[in-house]
């Protein structure tokens, strides 16, 4: 009698995952503390218009360079370059933290690591995407996803209070050294990290082209496929609808209802509380059937609730709302994210990432503007309904795809079934 195969621990009790996760982590926790040290050392030593500057200067090499960074992921593999990434942005600014240290921070070099750190970010960002499938198994995936989004938000709630408190207690020059040393931390946990084997083709061995035979047929390998093709452009109406609507809306959106910024807070509070719940759902719960119909639901709901948050008259139903919206965006973001790189061919997962990333540093932020010049002409409560019916264009574009209506994450298989 066979013996009976012993089934895979979950993500969230894999070794393995956690060790990238604590990098990731770090990583992350590192890059936040990062941005509180750049934008206090540039407002010491400047005015408004070159903390703008300042801030903004990495945005640039970081969107232009996105698609080049999955490029150099598939040619190089992953890990190597995050590891890479994580070096440089720990040796450039822990030099920088060395200069301060010695003399004033100055303008032209906060804006040199600025711009540094949006190429290596161009680089890092692409790269970590790909990582998840070579770490898990496929039918983990969707746990790996929520653990990242789990990742991210303690990143965005850790770094900048530990970045004020440590600027408060010991200046500029310590917490850019704060920030160095934990991207240092995420270095050997990367190099601890094991790599699964995807195909045919290692870390490394994509066939030698040039760099922009290698962008253009990963462009079209997007195109082509029958399911990442819809989940990419599902997922950038989404930001473009969402994402720019919210960040900034929901500013202005206090400020017509005469909430506070108490008020303000406990909006957008309950919106990253309800995207923190989203991805600790998905990580225990692992795998969810017919996701593909699930998807354009998620959507659905959460168009609908940035609707309504700019209807309701009522603080306490906003933030309620908004947590729904939340929950809903969440569990969107982290589905699309886990069907792509499901079904994603290794080859390119690198520049798959990049494209998808892309929609989220580059196309979102562009909607800014556009969002506040529109809420000055036609008001607030117009721009939240027009913004999220334009987000529901992608929930159409879900259902008119048989590709996405009929697709599937990755199910462990039974400990018993047969070879």
């Amino acid at each position: 009698m066979p013996a009976r195969a012993t089934p895979p621990l979950p993500a969230y009790r894999d070794g393995n995952v956690l060790r990238w996760l604590i990098a990731y982590t770090a990583s992350l926790v590192g890059d936040s503390i990062y941005f509180v040290a750049l934008a206090w050392s540039a407002q010491k030593v400047a005015g408004p218009a070159e903390v703008g500057l300042v801030m903004s200067a990495g945005a640039l090499p970081r969107a232009l360079l996105m698609l080049v960074g999955g490029v150099v992921a598939d040619r190089f593999g992953p890990r190597r370059v995050v590891l890479g990434s994580d070096a440089l942005r720990c040796v450039s600014i822990l030099a920088v933290a060395g200069g301060i240290a010695l003399t004033a921070p100055a303008l032209w070099l906060l804006v040199v690591l600025a711009l540094g750190f949006g190429v290596v970010d161009a680089l890092f960002v692409p790269a970590v995407g790909a990582l998840p499938p070579r770490i898990t198994s496929p039918d983990q995936l969707a746990r790996v996803t929520g653990m990242r989004s789990l990742a991210m938000r303690v990143g965005q709630i850790a770094g900048p209070p530990t970045g004020g408190l440590v600027m408060g207690l010991s200046g500029e020059a310590a917490t850019f050294a704060v920030a160095g040393l934990l991207f240092a931390l995420s270095l050997p946990l990367l190099f601890t990290v094991r790599m699964r084997p995807l195909g045919t083709q290692e870390e490394g061995a994509t066939p030698r082209h040039g760099a922009w035979h290698d962008l253009l047929d990963g462009l079209r390998y997007i195109r082509r496929h029958d399911l990442i093709f819809p989940l990419v452009v599902v997922g950038a109406l989404a930001e473009i609808g969402l994402t720019s609507t919210l960040n900034i809306g929901l500013v202005l959106l206090n400020d017509a209802r005469h909430w506070g910024a108490s008020g303000y807070g406990w909006i957008a509070g309950a919106f990253g509380g309800g995207a923190a719940a989203s991805a600790a759902l998905l990580t225990i719960v692992g795998w969810i059937r017919r996701v593909g119909l699930v998807l354009p639901a998620t959507l659905f709901v959460a168009c609908a609730g940035m609707v309504t948050i700019a209807l309701v008259p009522s603080l306490p139903i906003a933030v309620a709302t908004a947590a729904t919206v939340g929950l809903a965006a969440g569990s969107f973001g982290a589905l699309d994210n886990a069907l792509i790189q499901a079904v994603a061919d290794p080859a390119y997962l690198g520049r798959v990432t990049s494209v998808v990333m892309l929609t989220m540093v580059g196309l979102a932020p562009l909607g800014y503007p556009v969002v506040g010049a529109a809420i000055g002409t036609w008001g607030v409560t117009a721009v939240f309904i027009g913004c999220g019916t334009f987000a529901c264009l992608g929930v159409l574009v879900s259902l008119s795809s048989s590709a996405v209506r009929g697709a599937e994450l990755p199910r462990q298989r039974s400990a018993g079934a047969a070879d």
